[in-house]
């Protein structure tokens, strides 16, 4: 079998509602979603999604190869690109092929990747994530009494620019769990997205802890501020996690030499073999691991066969349009099909048709750090 070529498409995903963090929202509830397909000699074709940054020049590392040597045409993909980086949107578009080659591989074998990787159990824990910093109190509730019909149990809110909205907001959605779990602890969580510094980043969760127990804080300072992950999970009781936005395990190893994580995470468009080896590397630390995203379909799959996975982020209820994914979510956990591969069939006649696109992001909208993020006297908006 070689891999003969790729295509690359976008679809979006329609939230309903609108979705964001402590560094902006999409207001209108759209986000992109960019796919990889790559194709082989025998008629399969592999799915993968991430960016398309690079494409042809990461293709050129595998393009002929057989894509079941999987693991070391990852690593081919990272030397191709080794000069002028393989971090950040790049390792997106590494992670997006290394995902179809994955993908591929198990469909070849006739079984679902799950199995493939030598997972047990199809069930994935699962918790809660709105992406909710901007839905008003009736809003919140109804989107985690969605995740609660579906036995979610925990739920991470994101927050961090106003203690007391974000201690009503959790109380909130955390009665909306006890309520749905006859009475039972919800775990609760709270995602910063790196906008504090390292003393508001205590002194703002210690409020809270006052009258509420977190399971972890997320990104409380910047991502590879090993120093200031280390004290703020010396002067909070709750876990420090992050992750997401690290790419390569020469990004994780300092991190994890300060002590500075105890939640190792991953990002869903990173790929299935770095999240493998992110976990293998967690593992020996004695930390567990947790994807994030909100397609993590490869990861999923992958989390079913590492001995540390403690809950994969669910996001969304329905996958992006012109996606139909073997999955389904009840009893707080994703439950992966029997489909072989990643169970993922792409309709292209229905993306094509699609006529939603997501809003032109201005220089100050979602996903670009606020001009005074973690410098502020106060962690307020303005």
């Amino acid at each position: 079998m070689r891999i003969t070529g790729y295509r690359a498409l976008n679809t979006v995903q329609e939230w309903g509602r609108p979705v964001g963090d402590a560094n902006g929202v999409f207001a209108d509830g759209i986000t992109d979603v960019p796919i990889v397909l790559v194709t082989t000699d025998e008629g399969i074709t592999g799915v993968g999604m991430g960016p398309h940054v690079e494409l042809d020049t990461v293709f050129a590392a595998i393009d002929g190869e057989d894509p079941r040597g999987v693991s070391a045409l990852y690593d081919r993909m990272l030397r191709q690109t080794f000069k002028a980086g393989h971090a950040g949107t790049i390792f997106g578009t590494i992670g997006a092929f290394d995902t179809a080659l994955w993908d591929i591989k198990a469909q070849a074998a006739g079984e679902p990747l799950w199995r493939m990787l030598g997972g047990r159990d199809r069930v994935v824990p699962a918790y809660a994530s709105g992406l909710d910093i901007d839905l008003d109190d009736e809003e919140l509730v109804a989107t985690y009494t969605a995740y609660a019909d579906r036995g979610m149990g925990a739920a991470k809110l994101k927050g961090g620019l106003d203690v007391e909205r974000d201690r009503h907001r959790l109380t909130l959605v955390r009665d909306v769990l006890t309520e749905a779990g006859g009475g039972s602890r919800p775990g609760l969580m709270l995602d910063a997205n790196e906008c504090w510094s390292r003393k508001q980043a205590v002194r703002y969760v210690a409020e809270l802890e006052r009258t509420l127990d977190l399971i972890w804080v997320e990104e409380p300072v910047r991502r590879w501020d090993a120093e200031g992950l280390a004290t703020v999970g010396r002067g909070i009781r709750a876990a420090v996690a992050s992750g997401e936005n690290l790419s390569g395990l020469e990004q994780f190893r300092p991190l994890l030499a300060a002590g500075a994580l105890d939640i190792v995470q991953t990002a869903s468009v990173w790929g299935v073999t770095h999240f493998l080896r992110v976990a293998t590397l967690a593992h020996a630390h004695d930390l567990p691991v947790s994807p994030i995203g909100t397609n993590p379909v490869g990861l999923l799959h992958a989390a079913t066969s590492v001995p540390n996975h403690t809950a994969s982020e669910l996001q969304v209820l329905h996958p992006p349009v012109g996606i139909d994914v073997d999955l389904r979510i009840e009893n707080g956990a994703f439950i992966l099909g029997d489909s072989a591969g990643l169970g993922i069939r792409v309709d292209e006649v229905a993306i094509a048709a699609c006529e939603l696109r997501p809003t032109t992001v201005s220089f100050d909208g979602p996903g670009v750090r606020p001009e005074r993020a973690g410098q502020r006297l106060v962690a307020a908006v303005g």
